[in-house]
C-alpha cells in the first residue's frame, strides 16, 4: 500500500500534511479516579525544581530572563494570532523557570489565554500516521509520539521553541524513571506496584506503535523504548485534558503548584481557549501559583516527579485478602462478589475495588473514624466470621436494606472486636514495613549524586505521609475496639 511522504520521513520533510471546564491534569491509570486514560492531568513546568516550590505565600524574583526564553511567549503570540498575556513573564529564581506577575494582579484577572490552535493535542499528528494508529493506542501515547517526532525535525519543526525548552529526561524524576534500587526504596507503597504497571503499559504501548509502523518511513521506527518512556513521562507530567483529549499547553506549563490555591487551568469550549483565573492579589515580582489537584504523594510522584513534605492529601491504599486456610473462603469471595458496591472514582484520588481500600488520614478524635472506608470494615466483619448462621445474617440485613454486606457493626461485640484486629494486624505489618524502610532512608550517604539524593527525599516524603495515615487509621482502630471493650 502506497502512502503519501510525511514531514516525519527520516530523509526528506517534503511535506506539511460554552462551557467553561475544569481542565484536569492527567493521573496515572487506577491512581486517579478521574475518568482519564493512563494518568494525571495537571501538567507544570520546564523544570522539575519548581515543583519543589509549594509554600502559601507567592516568591519574589529577579525577573531575569535569560536569551532562550526572552521570544518564547512573542513566538507563541505569533503562532496564536492574539495576544496570550500582558500580565506574566518567565522569571528566574533557585527553583528554575517560573511565571510571575509582570504588572498588579487582582484576584478574578484572567491573566492568559491560550488558544486549541496553539496546543499539542492527538489530532496534530499527520492524517495519515493516526489513520496507522487508530485505537491501538490511547491520546498519551499519541502525544508522546508527536513530541518525538517534531523533536526529530529540529529546527524544522513549526514547534521547535517549545519542544527544544520540554526538561530533559535527568531532569524528571516519575518513578517510571527511578531504578530498580531506587524502586526498592518505595516498597511498602502501592506505588512501587503502581509503577511497574505503568511501565508494562508504556512498554505496550511502545511494541504497539513500532508493529504499526514497521516498512514504513516516518521516523518511528528510529524511536527507541526509552525515547518513547522520557517522551511519555513528559505528556503524564504536563498535559492537561480537554474536549480534544490530552493536549499540552505552551506557557501555562511554567505554572507551579501550590495546594493550598484555588486557581485552575480551565477550558472555554465555546471560545476554544485554555485560561487561568487569579485565586489572589498578585504584586509585581510575585510567583503566580495554581493547583494541580488535592493529590497525594503517590500521585505527585508517580505522574508528577516530585512531592510535597506534610501532604494534607496523602492517602495509602491497602490489598487486603481471605486466608486460604479460612473453611468458608469460596463462600465469602462469592458472596463479597455478589454484594459488592464498586466504589465511585473521586476527583483527584486513587481507585480502590474488590479487595484494595484507599485510607485517608483520620482525625484525632474522630468519633467515625472518617478516613477509613466503611467498605473495608465490612471487609473485616465478613472474613473475620466463622459460622454459616453468622454470615447468613450479615445477607439477610443487606437484602432488608440498601444491599450493602455487613456495612453495620455486628450486634455481638466479641465478633465486632475481632473483626477489627483483623484490620489491625494488616495495618501494624504495613507501619512496620514503613518504619523500615523509613530508616534505611536516613542518613543520606554522603558520595550519593544529586538526583539520587533527590529519589532518597521523595522517597522519605512518601513512606512518612503513608506512615502518619497508617498511624492514624491504626490508632482509631484500637480505640474503637477498646470503647467496644469497655476499657
Amino acid at each position: 500500500m502506497a502512502f503519501p511522504t510525511c514531514k516525519y520521513n527520516d530523509v526528506k520533510f517534503i511535506c506539511k500534511t460554552a462551557m467553561i471546564l475544569h481542565c484536569a491534569p492527567i493521573t496515572n491509570t487506577s491512581w486517579l479516579p478521574t475518568p482519564l486514560p493512563v494518568l494525571s492531568i495537571l501538567f507544570r513546568n520546564f523544570t522539575t525544581p519548581t515543583h519543589y516550590f509549594t509554600s502559601l505565600s507567592p516568591s519574589k524574583a529577579s525577573l531575569c530572563v535569560d536569551d532562550e526564553c526572552n521570544y518564547f511567549l512573542p513566538w507563541l503570540e505569533r503562532k496564536a494570532g492574539r495576544e496570550i498575556s500582558s500580565l506574566l513573564a518567565i522569571g528566574t529564581s533557585s527553583f528554575g523557570r517560573s511565571l510571575y506577575a509582570s504588572d498588579y494582579i487582582r484576584a478574578g484577572d484572567c491573566i492568559l489565554k491560550v488558544p486549541y490552535s496553539v496546543q499539542m493535542a492527538p489530532d496534530n499528528l499527520p492524517p495519515e500516521i493516526s489513520c496507522l494508529l487508530g485505537d491501538k493506542v490511547g491520546n498519551v501515547a499519541k502525544v508522546a509520539l508527536l513530541i518525538l517526532l517534531e523533536q526529530k525535525l529540529a529546527r524544522n519543526s513549526e514547534w521547535a521553541p517549545y519542544v527544544s525548552r520540554l526538561p530533559k529526561a535527568e531532569k524528571m524524576h516519575s518513578t517510571v524513571f527511578w531504578s530498580n534500587d531506587e524502586l526498592e526504596m518505595i516498597q511498602p507503597s502501592a506505588l512501587y506496584r503502581e509503577t511497574l504497571k505503568q511501565k508494562t503499559q508504556i512498554g505496550k504501548d511502545f511494541t504497539a506503535i513500532k508493529a504499526t509502523f514497521d516498512g514504513f518511513h516516518y521516523g518511528v521506527q528510529d524511536i527507541t523504548l526509552q525515547e518513547f518512556a522520557y517522551a511519555y513521562g513528559l505528556v503524564t507530567s504536563r498535559a492537561w485534558e480537554s474536549s480534544r483529549g490530552v493536549s499540552l499547553i505552551p506557557f501555562a506549563d511554567f505554572l507551579n503548584h501550590d495546594g493550598t490555591s484555588e486557581a485552575y487551568v480551565l477550558s472555554d469550549e465555546l471560545k476554544q481557549h485554555s485560561e487561568v483565573l487569579a485565586d489572589r492579589d498578585y504584586a509585581p515580582g510575585d510567583q503566580i501559583l495554581i493547583r494541580y489537584g488535592r493529590f497525594s504523594n503517590a500521585t505527585l510522584l508517580l505522574d508528577f516527579g516530585f512531592t510535597v513534605p506534610h501532604n494534607i492529601y496523602d492517602q495509602v491504599l491497602v490489598e487486603f485478602s481471605i486466608p486460604h486456610d479460612d473453611h468458608f473462603n469460596a463462600w465469602k469471595l462469592g458472596l463479597l462478589e455478589r454484594y459488592r458496591v464498586r466504589n465511585t472514582k473521586e476527583i483527584n484520588d486513587f481507585t480502590s475495588d474488590g479487595n484494595i481500600f484507599r485510607i485517608k488520614l483520620v482525625r484525632a478524635g474522630s468519633k467515625k473514624g472518617k478516613g477509613i472506608p466503611q467498605a473495608l470494615r465490612a471487609f473485616g466483619r465478613i472474613v473475620s466470621s466463622n459460622s454459616r448462621q453468622e454470615i447468613n445474617a450479615m445477607v439477610k440485613e443487606a437484602e432488608q436494606n440498601d444491599g450493602r454486606l455487613a456495612r453495620y457493626p455486628l450486634k455481638n461485640r466479641i465478633r465486632e472486636i475481632e473483626a477489627h484486629q483483623f484490620l489491625l494486624v494488616k495495618m501494624a505489618q504495613l507501619i512496620e514495613e514503613h518504619k523500615a524502610h523509613i530508616k534505611l532512608l536516613e542518613p543520606t550517604p554522603p558520595y550519593l549524586q544529586e538526583n539520587s539524593v533527590r529519589r532518597r527525599k521523595f522517597a522519605k516524603d512518601l513512606l512518612d505521609g503513608e506512615l502518619r495515615v497508617l498511624t492514624s487509621a491504626s490508632a482509631w482502630l484500637k480505640n474503637y475496639c477498646l470503647t467496644l471493650s469497655g476499657q
